[in-house]
């Protein structure tokens, strides 16, 4: 693998890795991941970690938190999940995905672990490691090599049983939590707080946002027989104002050290306010742990330089078209919230897919009072919900005649935009209901423009009187 062309290599790893299934066997993947990880040297005991979880904003918060440690000179590690363009998204290392050269030689390294691990599995009966499994050990070995000074780890579902819960994480991170995954979590809003609080480790610092009263309620529990400490939103951390700008928000943040005023911060929404402000007492807590303050200029740059793809994020203009990640109920309902204040739109096409083991019907009614038109549709994804089964469920939340249909993404791209064109005033187009539809959404309007760019560019140099030999040097 390691003489092939590095793209290559890439492809090659990617495929096979994602051939692997979805996590299944879930009471069983974290002793896999374990065994593996022992295999190559138990790479995760030597991190300093932030764990993450939460219903909403565990990615931006990640994101975040990141951004910030490192601005205040810390060398850090990134995981999370999905990616949007390449796997190596993933595990990134000072803030850039994990560079090809050591994606070929972390991969030599970690395959005949999980060869070893998937032999046993199955010969006990149970499954291969799942696509998710052996992304976490691959990057538990690329934080140790790389020798990060903390690494920002985001859950894959729940937290007491997920893949990552291997790590030992110092500052435990809750972002609000809410029923999701019924299929996973079982007791509602009980079997979720359960679930996720169960990255609270022994003598950890937790940081939380506002969370529902039963939820709050466990948590305090499993912090107490964790021996852990407890910083809640509303009480070690507040927002205290927030005001909508152009380039995202500007925030005043209070935080055990005292209150931080305005603060640029680079997203739009008042939920990525509160996941800016959980960032921030995150980062306080890791700092803390270090012997390390906040610094005022540090965070200005932290979040300044922080990103959330996929989250409310514009991907094209005339028609606008933006994508939003949201999955589920208490996401689309922060989004509808947020939609109005940053973009101003007359009215709103929708494109919309969903996955079968998402609240589907949630997802709808969330996006009814902010669409007008929703175009239903589904990803290549396995696991999508039927478009038939979704227009159907469409309609009996717009009626038929806000209802269209269309078999593929790229089929309801070109509709929506066509449809938003045609009407009077702004109308935008709204992409949201699955994270595999925006990353759809996001690679087929990239492409579009690549294929503009080649084609103007013949153009440009005839307008200028040059020919393409004339522009090459000699």
């Amino acid at each position: 693998m390691a003489l092939l062309p590095p793209a290559e290599a890439e492809r090659q790893i990617d495929a096979l890795i994602f051939a692997r299934t979805a996590e299944g066997d879930h009471d069983a993947k974290m002793r896999r991941v374990a065994d593996a990880l022992e295999l190559v040297g138990d790479p995760q005991h030597s991190l300093r970690a932030v764990h993450v979880t939460g219903t909403n904003g565990k990615t931006s918060t990640s994101r975040m938190i990141e951004s910030l440690l490192r601005a205040h000179g810390l060398r850090t590690g990134l995981f999370t999940s999905p990616h949007l363009t390449t796997f190596r998204e993933r595990i990134q290392i000072d803030g850039q995905p994990l560079p090809l050269d050591a994606l070929a030689r972390l991969w030599e390294r970690i395959l005949p672990a999980i060869n070893a691990v998937d032999e046993r599995s199955v010969a006990a009966g149970g499954p291969c490691m799942s696509f998710f499994e052996v992304l976490t050990v691959l990057g538990m070995c690329a934080y140790e090599e790389a020798g990060v000074d903390v690494a920002v780890v985001e859950v894959g579902i729940g937290g007491a049983r997920d893949a990552t819960n291997v790590v030992h994480g110092e500052v435990a991170v809750l972002t609000p939590m809410a029923e999701d995954h019924s299929d996973y979590f079982v007791g509602g809003i009980t079997g979720v707080a359960t679930e996720k609080s169960g990255i609270i480790k022994r003598g950890a610092l937790v940081v939380s946002a506002t969370q529902p009263l039963i939820a709050e309620e466990i948590i305090r529990d499993a912090a107490a027989l964790q021996g852990a400490q407890l910083r809640w939103e509303g009480l070690h951390h507040d927002v205290l104002s927030r005001d909508a700008d152009p380039a995202g928000q500007v925030v005043a943040l209070r935080t055990l050290s005292g209150t931080h005023e305005d603060i640029l911060v680079p997203l739009h929404g008042d939920f990525q306010a509160q996941n800016a402000l959980v960032a921030l007492a995150a980062t306080e807590a890791a700092l803390e742990l270090r012997g390390m303050e906040l610094d005022s200029e540090a965070v200005a740059r932290g979040f300044a330089g922080a990103t959330s793809p996929g989250r409310l994020e514009v991907i094209a203009a005339e028609p606008t078209i933006v994508v939003d990640a949201a999955h589920n109920p208490h996401g689309v309902t922060a989004l509808a919230g947020s939609l109005g204040e940053t973009f101003g739109f007359e009215s709103v096409v929708g494109v919309v897919a969903v996955l079968s083991d998402k609240d589907g019907d949630g997802i709808l009614a969330g996006l009814q009072p902010v669409v007008d038109h929703v175009v239903v549709t589904q990803t290549s994804s396995p696991r999508a919900t039927p478009v038939d089964e979704l227009a159907a469920a469409a309609i009996a939340v717009w009626g038929p005649e806000h209802v269209s249909v269309a078999a593929s993404v790229a089929e309801a791209l070109d509709l929506a935009t066509a449809m938003a064109t045609a009407r009077d005033g702004e109308c935008g187009v709204l992409v949201a209901g699955s994270i595999t539809l925006v990353a759809e959404a996001r690679r087929l309007v990239q492409r579009v423009h690549e294929a503009e760019v080649a084609h103007e560019a013949p153009r440009r140099l005839a307008d200028t009187g040059e020919s393409s030999a004339e522009s090459v040097p000699a």
